[in-house]
C-alpha cells in the first residue's frame, strides 16, 4: 500500500512538472514560488502593461520575460532582446534607437535599433539598471510617448512596443544614490514580478537536476539514468549562490565527466561539511569557501572563475566586495 502511494505520488508531482513544462516552455519546477511567479505571469501577459523583474542574477529573469511575450496577444510578433550591462556606453544609445547615415564619423549607412526591430512586438531589456544616467531620460520619453528619433535624425517615429525590463540591481537604492531616475523607475515598475534565488525554492533542485541531466546527456549522446542518492543530497544542501545558472553550469560538469548511467558529479566543489569549520555554518561562509575555492582554481582570473560560476563578472566582483573576498584570500 506504501509502494503504492508512494507510485501515485510520484505520477502527480511528475504530470504537474509536466504541465508547467507545456505552458512555460524551459521553466522547469513545482515549488509554491515557482507557481506563484507563473501565475502572475498569466495575469499580466494578455496586456500591454510594462513589466520589470526583478531577481538575483541566474534566477531565470529572460525565460520569464519570453514567457510574458509567449503567453501574450503579440507571440507572434517579434522578441527583441538587449543586455543593457553588455553594450558599451557609448554604444548603447545607438543600440536602442538606431541611427542615421552620417550621423558621427564611421555612420556608412542606416542602423535601425532595437525599438524599431520590436514594433508591434516585445522588447526586453536585460540589466536594465546598467543604463547609463544621461540616457535615462531618452528612453523614459519613448516609453512616454511611443515615439522616437534615429541619431542625427529629425523625423519622430512612432512605435508599438511592449517592454519587459530585468535587473539584478537595487533599483531603489540607485535612486537615492542619484543613479536612477525615479520616473523612469516608477514607468518600469507597472508590474513588477521579483524572482526568488535557488535557496529559497530547494524543492525544485532535484527536478532541475534530472532535467540538466537529461539535457546534457542528449546532448553529448550519453545514458546517464540516475543521480546517486548522496550526490543529490549534497545538490539539495548546497546554497547554489549562482542560482539556477549555476546549477545548470555544475550539471554540464557532471555529465562530461561521467562515463557510466550514474550521475558523476565533482561533490567536493559543493560538499558543505568540507568547508565549514566549526561553529561558523552560515550560508554566507559556504559562499566565501566556494567561490574562493574556484577563484585560486582559475588562477584569480574573475571573467574564468564568473564563467564557472555560472554568473556575470559585475555580479561575481559585487558578490565578492560583499563576502570581505580580495585578492590576498587567493
Amino acid at each position: 500500500m506504501q509502494d503504492l502511494r508512494t507510485r501515485d505520488r510520484q505520477e502527480s508531482i511528475e504530470n504537474e512538472f509536466v504541465e508547467v513544462k507545456q505552458q512555460f516552455e524551459e521553466i522547469v519546477g513545482r515549488s509554491a514560488a515557482l507557481k506563484r511567479i507563473l501565475g502572475q505571469v498569466e495575469v499580466v501577459a494578455p496586456t500591454d502593461a510594462t513589466v520589470l523583474i526583478l531577481g538575483e542574477t541566474g534566477t531565470g529573469k529572460e525565460l520569464i520575460a519570453r514567457a510574458v511575450h509567449r503567453l501574450s496577444p503579440r507571440r507572434d510578433r517579434p522578441f527583441i532582446t538587449l543586455n543593457c550591462a553588455a553594450i558599451p556606453t557609448g554604444l548603447l544609445e545607438s543600440e536602442l534607437f538606431g541611427y542615421e547615415r552620417g550621423a558621427f564619423t564611421g555612420a556608412l549607412s542606416q542602423k535601425i535599433g532595437r525599438f524599431e526591430m520590436a514594433h508591434r512586438g516585445t522588447l526586453f531589456l536585460d540589466e536594465v539598471g546598467d543604463i547609463p544616467l544621461d540616457l535615462q531620460p531618452k528612453l523614459l520619453r519613448a516609453l512616454q510617448e511611443k515615439a522616437f528619433e534615429r541619431l542625427g535624425g529629425t523625423k519622430t517615429i512612432p512605435i508599438d512596443v511592449r517592454l519587459v525590463a530585468a535587473t539584478n540591481r537595487n533599483l531603489t537604492q540607485m535612486m537615492g544614490d542619484k543613479l536612477f531616475r525615479s520616473d523612469l523607475y516608477y514607468r518600469l515598475k507597472v508590474f513588477p514580478i521579483t524572482t526568488p534565488p535557488l535557496r529559497d525554492h530547494p524543492e525544485d533542485i532535484p527536478i532541475l537536476a534530472r532535467h540538466f541531466t537529461q539535457k546534457y546527456a542528449l546532448k553529448m549522446s550519453k545514458q546517464i539514468d540516475k543521480i546517486p542518492s548522496d550526490t543529490m543530497r549534497a545538490l539539495v544542501n548546497w546554497s547554489w549562490p549562482g542560482n539556477v545558472r549555476e546549477l545548470e553550469n555544475f550539471i554540464e560538469r557532471a555529465v562530461i565527466l561521467s562515463q557510466g548511467p550514474n550521475l558523476r558529479a565533482p561533490l567536493e566543489e559543493i560538499r558543505t561539511d568540507a568547508v565549514e569549520p566549526a561553529g561558523d555554518s552560515t550560508l554566507e561562509h559556504v559562499a566565501r569557501e566556494h567561490i574562493t575555492r574556484v577563484l585560486r582554481e582559475t588562477g584569480g582570473v574573475i571573467s574564468k572563475a564568473a564563467v564557472r560560476l555560472g554568473m556575470p563578472r559585475t555580479t561575481l566582483n559585487a558578490l565578492m566586495q560583499k563576502l570581505g573576498i580580495s585578492r590576498k584570500d587567493l
